[in-house]
């Protein structure tokens, strides 16, 4: 092998990793999009709404420890 074919071999080799990195960000970005969107974040009213559809009133101080157990697990 002569060094022109080196040199496009590694060139080749560095522009298929930049590209497989450029695509795998994009399309990553695109599935935890859809997640998002299928799967919303846990919110304050959401938990309100779990403890009135089992037929209790919360306290407030109830919905604050729930969310911050809840965003702290994610």
């Amino acid at each position: 092998m002569d060094t022109g074919a080196i040199v496009g071999i590694v060139f080749g080799v560095i522009g298929a990793l930049i590209l497989g990195g450029i695509l795998g960000y994009i399309i990553a970005a695109k599935v935890i999009k859809k997640q998002i969107k299928n799967n919303p974040p846990i919110t304050k009213d959401t938990i309100r709404m779990m403890y009135q559809q089992m037929g209790r009133k919360p306290t407030e101080k109830q919905i604050n420890e729930i969310y911050n157990r809840a965003v702290k697990q994610q």
